[in-house]
C-alpha cells in the first residue's frame, strides 16, 4: 500500500473497474486495451469483473497480450450467462455483487478507473468513500477519456461547494485523460493528510 508521497510503493495488482460494453466512441475501447498493455508490461496484475465484452473485454485482452496476469472475479450468475473471459490466468466465483466489490478490494494495491454505465459509477463512489472514511489508503484514479467523468467530477465539487463534503475530498483521487504515465501515477500517489 502507499502511505506518503516519498515512501516506496508496493503497487503488485489494481482493480480496474469499467464497463461491459464498448460504449460510442472507438477511444474508450483502445483505452482499455492500452491500459492493459500498461499494466501487464509493468508487472502489475489486473484485477477486474472477470467479462469477455466490452472495456472489460479490452483491458483484460490488452494485459494478456503483454504477459500479464489477470484475475476475474464474478458472481455465479454472470458465470452461468456465459460472460467470463476464458483466457484469464484465475477466475474467482463470488456469491453477489457485493462480494465481488470486497473481493476485488481485498486483491488490490489500487484502483483505476474507466468509464462504463451505473455499475461503473457504483463501484467508483463506494471505493472514493472507503477511502474517506479511511478503510484504505489505496490510490484511485480516474481516466477521463474523451472528457466522460466530468460530469461526476463536478457533482463531487458540487457537493463540496455545498458544505456536504470537505474539501479534502477532491484529493482522495487522481483524474488524467489518458492512460499515458498512469504507472507511475500510482506509484506516486499519496494519501491527503
Amino acid at each position: 500500500m502507499i502511505e506518503g508521497k516519498n515512501k516506496t510503493s508496493t503497487v503488485r495488482s489494481v482493480a480496474v473497474f469499467c464497463g461491459s460494453s464498448s460504449g460510442s466512441s472507438s477511444t474508450f475501447l483502445k483505452t482499455a486495451e492500452n491500459l492493459g498493455k500498461l499494466l501487464g508490461s509493468a508487472k502489475i496484475t489486473l484485477v477486474y469483473g472477470g467479462g469477455k465484452t466490452g472495456l472489460m473485454g479490452a483491458v483484460a485482452n490488452g494485459a494478456l497480450c503483454s504477459g500479464g496476469n489477470v484475475i476475474g472475479v464474478m458472481p455465479d450468475f454472470l458465470k452461468r450467462r456465459e460472460v467470463d473471459h476464458p483466457n484469464l490466468t484465475k477466475l474467482i466465483l463470488v456469491k453477489n455483487m457485493h462480494a465481488r466489490k470486497q473481493k476485488m478490494f481485498e486483491l488490490s494495491d489500487g484502483f483505476i478507473i474507466l468509464p462504463g454505465g451505473v455499475g461503473t459509477l457504483d463501484e467508483t463512489l463506494e471505493i472514493i468513500t472507503w477511502r474517506q472514511l479511511r478503510v484504505h489508503k489505496k490510490p484511485i484514479l480516474i481516466v477521463n477519456v474523451n472528457d466522460y467523468w466530468q460530469p461526476l467530477i463536478k457533482l463531487i465539487d458540487t457537493t463540496i461547494q455545498n458544505g456536504f463534503s470537505a474539501s479534502l475530498t477532491r484529493d482522495l483521487f487522481a483524474v488524467t485523460n489518458s492512460t499515458d504515465g498512469i504507472v507511475k501515477m500510482l506509484e506516486n500517489f499519496y494519501a491527503p493528510k
